[in-house]
């Protein structure tokens, strides 16, 4: 009986939960999410199993699962005694037993960073609350956590930097139980390694000094046995490595931004041309039909010359739109030491000799802060050029528009009176 109510419990939980997330945690949250509970709800029943646990410690464990992170509704500070009082709420309605939630609540506030359990469960939950650490995971969920530092908390760390954040984490992190140590600690150390790796791609200078752990005996032998797997798997995570460069959700953001605003270009010179190709026809009707008849009809004067300059006036107004703006086209290694060029835009190197272009990029390329500048350089004067563009635009389709009704009345008053 108290199996089965237990199971209506967490299903219920697992509605709350999911409900909860997605009316009030801002999607902001892109690691402290609907999923990162689930994932730690499976992994406490994964841990837990191995221990051969009661059904009402594993309830109490997938319990403080779901909940532990409900708290980021209002930010990351504290948020554990926010999660504490929803899973009091809740479970208090349903009449869970008092000493059952005290447990529930001893394991929420064991996750708290730097984490400190006091018995099994605790640990459990503390391990399942890491075990992306030793999962195929690890990679996105570390892109998706340096995602959620840059837009939650202004967070901008170099390449470098960011490195040496999540390889200090992984150093400092040790799985509390034996079962989770089992699980998760042969790939969280091949996780540091692929971090050294990477710190030494990046900062060759010390890339020698560096102490990369070695692979263990048995990781060595299945190595031997399934070669062919294993290089499958070192590509795959050649390819991961990749995507930490970045960031996931970063590289997507200036991916997705690029590609709105060369769409929104081309939608703003087909306008123009649409503009400049009506226009044309309107003054090439006007002046073959409308012009040799100003002797036998001085009526049709006035009102032909005024719309030919409003299709005049539409004209340029369109033409400016897609005016290309006249740039030097030069830089010198001075501009590119003090960062005061973007190397992403043609304009800036048109005139520049080929030998100092490629010194520039590489220079760029080596910074990432620079590299993270130029590109939101880039961004920033696409947008003042678009700006520009749907100004010209604006003024050129209300000239027109305006315009030709006011040629028609003209028109209409010329010949009725």
């Amino acid at each position: 009986m108290e199996a089965t109510i237990d199971k209506k419990l967490l299903a219920d939980a697992e509605q709350y939960v999911r409900s909860f997330f997605e009316q009030h945690i801002f999607p902001d949250y892109v690691f402290h999410n609907y999923p990162h509970s689930e994932a730690v709800a499976e992994s406490v029943l994964e841990i837990g199993q191995g221990y051969q646990l009661t059904e009402r410690e594993l309830t109490i464990l997938q319990l403080a699962a779901w909940f532990h992170d409900l708290g980021y509704d209002k930010g990351p500070a504290n948020h554990e005694d926010r999660s504490v009082q929803y899973v009091t709420e809740f479970l208090t309605e349903r009449q869970f037993p008092e000493e059952d939630i005290q447990k529930v609540v001893n394991c929420i506030y064991a996750t708290k960073v730097p984490q400190h359990p006091d018995n099994l469960l605790e640990e459990i939950i503390c391990d399942a609350d890491m075990s992306h650490l030793g999962k195929k995971s690890y990679w996105d969920r570390c892109g998706r956590i340096r995602q959620e530092l840059l837009v939650t908390q202004q967070m901008i760390m170099s390449e470098q930097e960011w490195v040496d954040f999540e390889l200090s984490f992984m150093l400092q992190h040790r799985y509390h139980t034996e079962i989770a140590t089992g699980l998760y600690n042969d790939r969280k150390q091949k996780h540091i390694r692929q971090l050294y790796k990477l710190k030494a791609r990046l900062n060759p200078e010390t890339a020698e000094s560096l102490e990369i752990p070695p692979k263990p005996e048995k990781e060595k032998k299945k190595k031997k046995k399934k070669k062919s797997k294993i290089e499958e798997q070192v590509l795959q995570n050649e390819q991961e490595l990749k995507q930490l460069n970045l960031g996931r959700g970063v590289e997507t953001m200036y991916r997705t931004t690029y590609r709105t605003h060369i769409t929104l270009s081309s939608i703003a010179d087909n306008k123009a041309n649409i503009m400049m190709s009506i226009t044309a026809i309107v003054i090439s009707i006007s002046v073959s039909t409308l012009v040799p008849r100003f002797e036998t009809m001085p009526k049709l004067q006035v009102p032909t010359i005024f719309l030919l300059a409003v299709c005049l006036i539409s004209m340029i107004f369109a033409t400016l739109s897609t005016r290309p703006k006249v740039t030097t086209g030069k830089f010198s290694r001075d501009d590119i030491k003090e960062r005061r060029t973007n190397l992403l835009f043609f304009g800036n190197y048109f005139n520049m000799d080929l030998e100092d272009f490629q010194w520039g990029m590489v220079e760029m390329i080596k910074d990432d802060d620079f590299l993270y500048s130029s590109m939101t350089r880039d961004l920033y004067y696409l947008g003042k050029v678009l700006a520009k563009k749907y100004h010209y635009l604006r003024l050129c389709y209300g000239v027109f528009m305006y315009g030709l009704v006011a040629a028609v009345v003209i028109f209409a008053l010329f010949f009725l009176f």
